[in-house]
Parts: C-alpha cells; structure tokens; sequence
C-alpha cells in the first residue's frame, strides 16, 4: 500500500434549480444535480464530483465506498480497477459511469494532496492555460437572450469561439435553427469561431441539408448531427460536408472511443471525465484519440477538466458551459476565472485547488 490508506468517501448531491427552463434538440431541463464525493485519507481530503440524477450517490455509497477503503491513497490505479470490478454486475454506462468519475477524480485530488503537487503537475502538465470556448445558446432562448450571452463571452471573457444549441424539436424547426445561427454570427463577427450542436436532433438528410444552408455563415463545429450512436451516418456526413463532425460526450468506456475513431465518425473527440471514469478514464480515451490522430475536447465541466486538459498533449479546447458554470459557483471555492479566452490551471496549490463551499461542507 502506498500513502495513508483511504478512510472515508464522502458523498452528496447539490440539486441548483434553474431561473428558467432550457432546452436543446432533444432535452428540456429545469436544474442541475452536482453529485460531489470527499476521498479522505489522514488528514488531506479529495474532492470529485458529476453531473446526473442523485441517485448516482447512492451507487458510490453501495457499490464503490466498500472495495475503495483501505486502498493506499496513491493507488489510484488500483482504486480504480476495483471499482471497475465491483460494478460487473451494476454495468458500468449510465449512473454507474458517473458514480465511478466523481470518486476517481477524488482520488486524484487527494493523492496530489498527499503528494504535495499540483494536480495538473502529477499528471503531466503540458500547458499552464486551457483555451475555453463559451457554450450555451439553448433553444429556449429568445433572440435578445442569446445576443447578450454570446456578447458576453466574446467582449467579456475574450473566447474565441461560441458554440448554440441547434435542432430544435429534434429537427422541426430548420427555419429557426438558421435564423439563430445567423444571428449568432452577426453578433459575434467575422473573426470568431462559430459552433453548433443538434444533440442528435436531425436524421442524416437534415443535418447535410442544414449544413449546406449555414455554410455561408461560416459554421465549423457541427456536434452531433444525428445520434452519436448512428457512427456510420456521422462518418458518411463527415465525408460529405466542410464543417468538422465530433461527439463523444456519452462515452464511458475506452471501447466506446475506440469503436466512434474506428468508424472514423469524428474530426475531434469530446471527453467528459465526468462521465468516462474520472481522470482515469480521460486520460485513456485521449491516448486512444491521439494513437488515430484525432485531437480532443473536454465537454461540459470546466473546472473539473482544466487539470485533465493542462496534461493532455493532443487537447484543443474546454467547453465554457453556462450551466455548469452557473451551478458551480453555488457549490464550489477556488474556481478560476477566464481571462482572454483561457483558464489558468493552478501551479502552486496541491490538487485541482477546488473546494466544497463552506456551507455545502
């Protein structure tokens, strides 16, 4: 055993309700639940958290705190592999993913904090910043709302690129989702990078002929198009149109990235060590990535990623997502702020330098 041994996991979940109701292609949501887990060890404590129903704390406390216990705070590995063993008959996609993650990414915190290192500098760090590109643009958005928002991230934050949800009511609405990607364009300028993402809204004829109306407007990200699931439609359209095709989000095993880059379905890989089994699990899909030459982008949950993406040598950029964003601020201390487009990954303090909020403690 290597460290103290691991003593105690922590868990609880932080439902943020939203001011309004959101929707994109597929999905129509009114809160974020943050399930957060404390890894400690003698007297430091790692902090990991996700994003899901609160259900998934009950698995951390049922199936993955019984084989994490008295493994040495340093043997992430070996922490990991249990967990992975303990869930065989609990399959791993779906709660038991995000469970796995938020103990894993505790795990890593606490052994930087056992070590004394920062995290990204235990890792491998590559970069002192991650580049950040603002997300949100949710279809239940009026025009003037979207204006502000993306207004905000472009003067406020210096992003270099956005990205809007597109595909409203799972692809019935074409003239909207144009009308919204040009005004999306027109209020960020010629300069700024322009993303869009159906969430798999569109059937495959949809998504190529929305492609080539939005060409003009200067669109270079189209996520998934049609269901991440369909990876020999998003190769057919990643064949046929100019703008890049990526998904990935929903992955949670190594197997999952490694059959979407087989199928040569995406142009960029998103990782969500939210989702794919903590850093443990990013750092697996992103060799996986980098062996087919395929750059990656963390999804969703900046502050959890930027470590991850300051060690990860094939890394583009991290999604600035709103709502994330918004939920943390509530549950968490020691966030970083953008500045010019990038977030500065801590270099001094042990770990990833996040904390539960005193009163959430």
């Amino acid at each position: 055993m290597s460290g103290p041994p691991i003593t105690e996991l922590r868990v609880r979940s932080h439902r943020v309700q939203l001011p309004h109701p959101e929707t994109d292609g597929t999905l129509a949501w009114n809160a974020t639940v943050v399930v957060t887990v404390e890894a400690r060890a003698a007297d430091c404590v790692g902090l990991g958290w996700t994003y899901g129903p609160a259900a998934a704390a009950a698995i951390v406390d049922e199936v993955l705190a019984p084989v994490v216990r008295d493994v040495g705070a340093t043997d992430v590995g070996l922490a990991h592999l249990r967990m992975r063993q303990a869930s065989r008959n609990a399959p791993t996609p779906g709660l038991v993913s995000l469970a796995i993650s938020a103990v894993d990414v505790a795990l890593w915190d606490l052994k930087a904090k056992v070590l004394g290192a920062p995290l990204a500098d235990l890792l491998g760090r590559v970069r002192s910043s991650v580049s950040l590109y603002g997300s949100g643009g949710f279809t239940s958005m009026t025009d003037s709302q979207l204006v502000e928002q993306l207004t905000g991230w472009v003067i406020d934050h210096g992003m270099a690129a956005v990205k809007i949800k597109i595909g409203e009511d799972r692809g019935g609405n074409l003239e909207r989702d144009v009308h919204r990607i040009a005004l999306a364009r027109r209020t960020i300028g010629s300069t700024v990078v322009l993303m869009v993402d159906a969430n798999g809204g569109y059937q495959t004829k949809q998504a190529a002929a929305l492609a080539t109306e939005v060409e003009r407007h200067q669109v270079s990200w189209f996520e998934e198009p049609v269901s991440s699931d369909r990876l020999a439609d998003l190769a057919l359209l990643r064949g046929l149109l100019p703008q890049e095709i990526t998904a990935g989000e929903y992955g949670t095993t190594v197997e999952y990235f490694r059959a979407m880059l087989a199928a040569g379905a995406v142009d960029c890989l998103q990782i969500d060590a939210s989702r794919c089994g903590g850093y443990t699990g990013m750092l697996a899909a992103a060799s996986v990535a980098d062996a087919y030459g395929i750059q990656v982008s963390s999804h969703c949950a900046p502050h959890l990623h930027a470590p991850m993406c300051a060690a990860i040598p094939n890394f583009r950029h991290a999604e600035w997502f709103a709502d994330h964003v918004a939920a943390d601020a509530l549950v968490f201390d020691g966030l970083a702020i953008p500045s010019a487009g990038e977030l500065r990954v801590p270099d001094k303090e042990p770990g990833h330098g996040v904390t539960l909020r005193a009163a959430d403690k």
